[in-house]
């Protein structure tokens, strides 16, 4: 039931930015608090951001803060990561969440690669 599909990575060189998004489907969207994560290459997911249903609140790890903004557009069931000034360690697969009840649901993924 519950859907999450990541789109917008890809290949990107130092400094330069992508947009990421996410559409969602199967379960309210607007009520819902939504997380960013990322997965680099032999190394734990980890949290990149946050943002309450309403997108009234945000939170994002140290890493990114000042270079990414989550947003989110809860008319179109879409999730937003505005991605600047990429660094090469920001490579990673990275996927949308939701906690619902008991259970965390995850999309496929997209890939960021910063590369010279």
């Amino acid at each position: 039931q519950v859907q999450l599909v990541e789109s917008g990575g890809g290949l990107v060189q130092p400094g330069g930015s992508l947009r990421l998004s996410c559409a969602a489907s199967g379960f309210t969207f607007s009520s819902s608090n939504m997380r960013w994560y990322r997965q680099a290459p032999g190394k734990e997911r980890e949290l990149v951001a946050f943002i309450s249903s309403a997108g009234g609140n945000t939170v994002y790890a140290d890493s990114v803060k000042g270079r990414f903004t989550i947003s989110r557009d809860n008319h179109k069931n879409a999730l937003y990561l505005q991605m600047n000034s990429l660094k090469p360690e920001d490579t990673a697969v990275y996927y949308c969440n939701v906690l619902r009840g008991p259970n965390m649901y995850w999309g496929q993924g997209t890939q960021v690669t910063v590369s010279s």
